[in-house]
């Protein structure tokens, strides 16, 4: 039987934030500032001539589960693997993160510089408004980041975890996913997340939170012709 991680964020995309989305019955993505991320009912069998209308030339999405040639009308950027990963531990304690600050508006332009540098993932400007996000500042710096971004059902997505380089191995993304976690718990929500198969360091810090692999799956990003 499919779990829905299997085909997240088409249940993600035509559900719980739909409204967050364009498209139809074939394809949906979300809509333009959020995270660049496209998706269909069967991902192994995407329609990408029903997504064109809903994209622009100069736009690049990642796609998940699909692989085979490109189609027609379409180029292939990027072409990896990445884990899908859930939460397999208890209820944690509250871990409380004193450090952290609630990422908004004013922060957008920091996030955004952080994302670009740090390559988390698909991140755009309005990508903070699909969930809470939280940030570690230095003085007015921003050096850490993490949020949630999908949802579908009482599954809720871990996203966005990325530090500076200038100050990562201080325990950052463990604290702030660790807030994240508990937060979800105490919402009855189930945590998951998305990490990419090559990274070793951060599947490592996963699986020691409490995380475990559900399944590897193929990842691209695509663009119009």
């Amino acid at each position: 039987m499919e779990h829905l991680l299997d085909n997240i964020f088409w249940h993600v995309l035509s559900g719980d934030q739909a409204r967050f989305s364009v498209g139809d019955g074939r394809a949906r993505r979300y809509a333009a500032g959020f995270s660049p991320i496209v998706a269909f009912p069967d991902p192994h069998s995407p329609d990408f001539a029903a997504l064109a209308p809903f994209c622009a030339r100069d736009e690049r999405f990642y796609c998940d589960a699909w692989s085979g040639p490109a189609p027609e009308g379409w180029r292939i950027e990027a072409d990896a693997t990445m884990l899908k990963m859930i939460w397999a531990g208890g209820d944690p304690p509250d871990a409380p993160v004193p450090e952290a600050v609630p990422l908004g508006p004013a922060h957008v332009a920091q996030a955004m510089a952080l994302a670009q540098l740090t390559r988390p993932g698909p991140f755009g400007p309005r990508t903070i408004e699909l969930g809470d996000y939280f940030g570690v500042f230095d003085g007015a710096r921003l050096v850490a980041m993490a949020g949630e971004r999908g949802q579908a059902g009482r599954l809720r997505e871990i996203s966005g975890v990325c530090t500076h380089p200038d100050f990562q191995g201080r325990g950052h993304a463990g604290r702030l996913t660790r807030l994240l976690v508990s937060r979800m718990r105490g919402r009855g929500e189930t945590p998951y997340l998305h990490v990419m198969t090559a990274n070793a360091g951060a599947r490592a810090l996963y699986e020691r939170l409490g995380f475990r692999v559900h399944k590897e799956s193929p990842v691209r990003v695509v663009a119009l012709a």
